[in-house]
């Protein structure tokens, strides 16, 4: 049997597929205006005997294509367990939301806490802060981890947080001390979320935010245990969903 589970993020979607236990295939795309179609495109071309769907259009592609679904939080656990069987915790800090969740000795669900009514702390709010620098992702993170001080952000609001950036700017702060105080923000908000779950051990950071090598180095300081994230942070929600698909799950 061949599993697949797609992932319908606000951002992005992810497609994976699963045989004898092992990832065989992965793809993600942006989600566009049209998801549906996007998600279609990304299963084309690929045999599976079983699919489930999981994240924020899942239930439009069950509509569609007649398939089971799985929570995002669900989703989550599964795979993280698929690539580490010694974490205490997972943290997803996705598009538009960010997810903690706690887990028992054996990797099973204890608690989770959500944020998923503010863009704040996500990978949306990091795009429109960069862009405010002037500077791409990729660069965001270098030039955070290059500076010596952080410049100190009250706003996590994305739109008024965009205003005090520029405003720092203009009288005069250093970009990357600024990107810093931006980082610091972001990966306080989302250890303040971890916190609640009261985690242990070892944290499985996943999405696209666990890209940001500056948001791993902070977040492993600021709750003093190791950091793990996987070669694909992005398609942990996708492999948790076709693990679902599996029988033996």
């Amino acid at each position: 049997m061949i599993y697949a589970g797609i992932d319908i993020g606000s951002r992005t979607i992810k497609f994976a597929v699963l045989e004898n236990g092992k990832l065989v295939f992965s793809r993600k795309s942006v989600t566009s205006h049209d998801p549906l179609g996007t998600a279609r495109e990304l299963m084309a071309g690929v045999a599976f005997d079983r699919i489930t769907a999981t994240g924020y259009g899942r239930h439009l592609i069950k509509g569609h294509l007649a398939c089971p679904v799985v929570s995002e939080i669900t989703a989550f656990v599964l795979g993280a367990r698929f690539f580490s069987d010694d974490c205490g915790s997972v943290l997803d800090i996705g598009g538009q939301d960010t997810k903690a969740i706690s887990l028992d000795d054996k990797g099973n669900l204890c608690k989770f806490e959500m944020n998923d009514r503010c863009a704040a702390g996500t990978g949306r709010f990091l795009e429109v802060m960069a862009t405010a620098l002037g500077f791409t992702l990729e660069e965001f993170s270098a030039a955070a981890l290059s500076a010596k001080r952080a410049e100190k952000i009250n706003n996590m609001c994305t739109v008024f947080a965009e205003s005090e950036v520029v405003s720092l700017i203009s009288q005069g702060a250093d970009r990357n001390e600024v990107a810093l105080g931006i980082h610091k923000a972001i990966v306080s908000r989302s250890a303040g979320l971890l916190k609640r779950v009261a985690p242990t051990g070892k944290i499985f950071f996943a999405g696209g935010v666990a890209l940001n090598g500056c948001a791993r180095a902070l977040l492993e300081s600021e709750m003093g245990v190791p950091v793990f994230v996987p070669p694909d942070p992005q398609i942990v929600g996708a492999i948790g969903a076709a693990l679902s698909a599996s029988e033996d799950i």
